[in-house]
């Protein structure tokens, strides 16, 4: 993780104390009675007549306290989410338009219509009050979760990126309870728009998120808020692995580069972005099942002319960084597997389907991760300002 909390106090007499972590590296660490107003350990050695650091003091993590974590990765990640938003409601128009031929083509066609036709809050910011009370208690579940399973796999000497791609893997298990839901209520209300929306018939209308909770507990059960969570989690599990594990790596390429702890603000940023783009690219194939299975509706043959009785089930994408629209005539996978699904469609579309959206979706991870990663280490170094705690190794 970040490096931005390993420091050392401005006594000549007291040096960093370290101890080996499961890797082999050493991981600063503060002394007990340390108070604020300490330096990073390379402005520390450089005032002791060093030069240079260490190359183990270089490439070791820090250790932020679990708190500090938490509310970093959730003040980052709800923000990197929000950002994104508006595009995201774009990316649920184009997914989930029922209309022939479809109301909304090109990202810039479609975002200059919702924008002119709906305005920001009910247009392009809708569903931001749903994504906002899930994107910020996820993230910190997966900041806290990740930071403990990794520092525990390390210190019982699992390799070091094994260790960062369980990490990642289990944070996103524990932040799925949260964030599932609050995609399914968040993806409903930005097909639907504003209530009563006279510019888009999406089959939603709900008059706010309260209602939105009641009419689908009444209408569907509450399982309903659970919709698509195992083909989700197959795509997020890898991504937020990978790019945990890509982020680390990159991190520690740019601390031995710059042979210091701070990387400065252009590597922060591009560490984070790198890291998320790359994983967006590789698990495109699960993005792209991922959001067939949740788009396409097979229905039997014989109830081809039964009216639904519940209008307001569809079955759309219900997740951020989904940018896959499937091919116009493209054959319904007919299975609810995710590996089936990737056989049938690299055998009817070769690998090209498998990448389908590769673009989109690699630029929005790399944009999102960036912002996200960046905030969270910056906020850490506040965060150690504003709440010095007195820790022991963690």
């Amino acid at each position: 993780m970040p490096s931005s909390l390993q420091f050392s106090e401005l006594s000549h007499s007291e040096g960093p104390s370290t101890e080996t972590s499961g890797t082999g590296l050493s991981l600063g660490s503060r002394h007990a009675n340390q108070q604020p107003g300490f330096l990073w350990e390379s402005d520390s050695k450089k005032l002791h007549g060093q030069d240079t650091m260490s190359s183990d003091d270089v490439e070791s993590e820090g250790r932020p306290p679990y708190l500090h974590a938490m509310i970093a990765g959730g003040i980052g990640g709800s923000t990197g989410d929000l950002l994104m938003h508006s595009l995201d409601t774009v990316k649920t128009r184009q997914q989930g338009d029922p209309h022939v031929p479809p109301k909304y083509t090109s990202l810039g066609q479609s975002y200059y219509k919702i924008w002119r036709q709906e305005g920001i809050r009910r247009g392009l910011y809708s569903g931001w009050v749903p994504a906002l009370g899930g994107s910020f208690p996820g993230t910190m579940l997966f900041f806290g979760t990740y930071e403990f399973s990794k520092r525990v796999l390390l210190d019982n000497g699992l390799q070091h990126h094994l260790a960062y791609l369980a990490g990642g893997f289990l944070g996103d298990l524990a932040s799925s309870i949260v964030y599932v839901p609050s995609e399914v209520l968040k993806t409903r209300m930005q097909l639907q728009g504003r209530y009563n929306n006279p510019y888009f018939k999406s089959g939603y209308n709900y008059r706010g998120t309260v209602d939105a909770i009641r009419t689908i507990a009444r209408t569907e059960g509450t399982g309903a808020l659970f919709y698509g969570y195992k083909a989700t989690l197959c795509r997020d599990l890898p991504f937020s692995a990978l790019q945990f594990m890509f982020w680390e790596q990159f991190h520690a390429w740019a601390r031995q580069y710059k042979q210091s702890r701070d990387v400065g603000v252009p590597l922060e940023l591009l560490t984070g972005a790198a890291a998320g783009g790359l994983a967006g690219v590789i698990t495109c194939p699960l993005d792209v099942v991922k959001t067939r299975l949740q788009t396409q509706v097979n229905p039997p043959a014989d109830a081809v002319h039964i009216k639904d009785p519940n209008p307001q089930k569809r079955l759309i994408s219900t997740s951020s960084p989904s940018t896959h629209r499937p091919m116009p005539g493209a054959m319904p996978l007919r299975t609810q597997s995710v590996i089936r699904g990737l056989r049938f469609i690299y055998q009817s579309e070769g690998v090209a389907g498998w990448f389908r959206g590769v673009g989109p979706r690699g630029v929005w991870t790399f944009i999102q991760s960036g912002c996200m990663l960046f905030l969270y280490q910056r906020l850490l170094r506040q965060l150690e300002i504003l709440m010095p705690v007195e820790l022991e190794e963690m």
